[in-house]
């Protein structure tokens, strides 16, 4: 009988550990964000390339993860990478439209060459459009901004899409310079969305 709940014991402590193992291994967290290691965009499973948090004097925003198809340790090649790509943020505090959108467009002006930004103005403006016919954002919601080959940017709020589809891929990259461009919105929080180089 001592045997027996000897070996019952180890059985469900091995359980245990197992199950303590895999949850933490399908979860990454920062500031008591958490955020799945894998995320399926277009068909394909994409992987968490990197996580942080966006600050703006010293109030935490939002919690911020890039997801890709491979991980990737430099801006150049998260902007060339094939297949689709996520950002998603998760609200750390409420924003208004108005002020996500002033946001948005302040990125996007100081990382968009103009060359770039007169091949995407339409796209712009549909982008705005979007943030208008939204109240606001409140702690906990998420936003989704996704890119799919063939298809272009969706964005999801809360699991629901917003917006019209945006075809051009440079459209995507730009938004993605909001945070991993030249004067990204947090310099803290771009090398944290790329994963650690693996080059020696």
């Amino acid at each position: 009988m001592i045997a027996m709940n000897k070996v019952s014991f180890k059985a469900l402590l091995g359980a245990f550990l197992a199950a303590a193992f895999l949850q933490g291994a399908m979860a990454a967290e920062v500031a008591g964000v958490k955020f799945p290691d894998t995320a399926k965009v277009g068909g394909k499973e994409l992987q968490l390339n990197g996580l942080g948090v966006r600050t703006k004097f010293i109030v935490k925003v939002y919690a911020a993860g890039l997801y890709l198809q491979q991980k990737e340790s430099t801006v150049e090649d998260v902007l060339k990478a094939d297949g689709p790509r996520r950002m998603q943020l998760i609200m750390m505090r409420d924003i208004s439209s108005d002020d996500f959108g002033n946001a948005f467009m302040t990125g996007l002006n100081n990382n968009v060459d103009k060359n770039d930004k007169s091949k995407i103005v339409t796209q712009i403006s549909k982008f705005g459009e979007m943030f208008a016919q939204i109240e606001g954002l409140k702690k906990g919601d998420v936003l989704d901004l996704d890119w799919v080959p063939g298809t272009g940017t969706q964005c999801y709020l809360n699991n629901k899409k917003i917006g019209d589809v945006t075809p051009d891929v440079i459209f995507y990259n730009s938004i993605l310079k909001i945070w991993l461009g030249d004067k990204p919105a947090d310099s803290s929080l771009k090398p944290k969305l790329l994963a650690p180089s693996t080059k020696k």
